[in-house]
């Protein structure tokens, strides 16, 4: 049995792998976030994780399992300089419980847990002996990345496009807060969207494989500013996602030819998103929702498959 730790700026999150049965059980727990407010300081998130991250260790290793190692993510993305204060909470915890059972301590970037879980989920774990095309989607990450076979190193995988300003998770956020939604706002205006209905079509700003959200962010304070439905623009803003990621799917393809495709991070797990990206490429993977927003569950995989 493996545990897992994350400590991200928005979910503290922890889960036991058993390699035996290929079996998980995870607890998860949203950083507390005011009504109207865009998210934490680094500060506030390390303190909320501290207060929270061991109550859901008790409930989860409430059975005492016997623990062959210890996971955690310590870092956003496995790049020099890749940093963030709130992944200290998980490193300090998983660490001592290491110690503390004389079992190793295995380490991996918060990216490469997203990619892993939602390979897991996907039943696509075969993935990680061959090279695959990988979106992550989050409000601190937007990036497609060209993934290699899987090293005992690691993954070095390569960032070949994403966003050049605001991610998309920052403008589903910003939009969402805006219309009176809870942050973080991806499911309520996912679930907002799904009622909506194009008020336009979608313009995304693109150029090469590197989109810009900025402008959207503009877009759909302008509908709303004109009378548009709430619903309508939140549907046009998620559309508009949609529509840069299969441009940039489309030139991928051109360019590297046709690769296995992973969807992952919070943004991910927009039901909009999904159907319009399936709709074109039917091959695409996508996690379930609990293993591709922020999770514990790859790390302790990661760790798993490094034996």
């Amino acid at each position: 049995m493996i545990l897992g730790i994350d400590t991200s700026n928005y979910t503290t999150s922890a889960a036991l792998y058993d390699s035996a049965t290929e079996s998980v059980v995870q607890r998860r727990k949203g950083l507390p976030v005011k009504f109207g407010e865009l998210g934490l300081r680094q500060s506030d998130a390390l303190f909320h994780h501290t207060v929270q991250l061991p109550a859901l260790l008790e409930d989860l290793l409430a059975e005492k399992p016997a623990l062959a190692a210890v996971a955690v993510s310590d870092k956003p993305r496995s790049a020099e300089g890749s940093y963030m204060p709130c992944f200290l909470a998980g490193v300090s915890v998983a660490a001592g419980v290491a110690a503390a059972l004389g079992v190793p301590l295995r380490r991996c970037s918060h990216q490469e847990g997203h990619l892993a879980s939602a390979l897991y989920s996907a039943g696509k774990m075969d993935w990680m002996r061959a090279p695959f095309l990988a979106f992550h989607l989050s409000g601190g990450t937007t990036e497609c990345l060209l993934v290699p076979a899987r090293t005992l190193a690691g993954w070095a995988a390569e960032c070949i496009g994403g966003s050049s300003d605001l991610k998309a998770g920052q403008v589903v956020d910003r939009l969402g807060v805006s219309l009176g939604l809870p942050f973080p706002a991806g499911a309520a205006l996912d679930a907002l969207a799904l009622q909506g209905t194009l008020p336009r079509r979608p313009s995304p700003a693109l150029r090469g494989l590197t989109c810009s959200f900025s402008g959207l962010e503009n877009q759909c304070a302008a509908l709303l500013a004109q009378g548009c439905p709430q619903a309508d623009a939140a549907r046009y803003c998620l559309e508009c996602i949609a529509t840069a990621l299969e441009k940039m799917v489309e030139r991928i393809f051109e360019s590297h030819g046709t690769l296995p495709m992973l969807f992952v991070g919070g943004v991910a797990c927009s039901e909009v998103l999904r159907q319009r990206i399936r709709r074109r490429y039917p091959a695409a993977v996508f996690a379930a929702p609990a293993f591709s927003a922020d999770n514990a569950v790859g790390a302790a995989v990661l760790a798993a498959s490094s034996y």
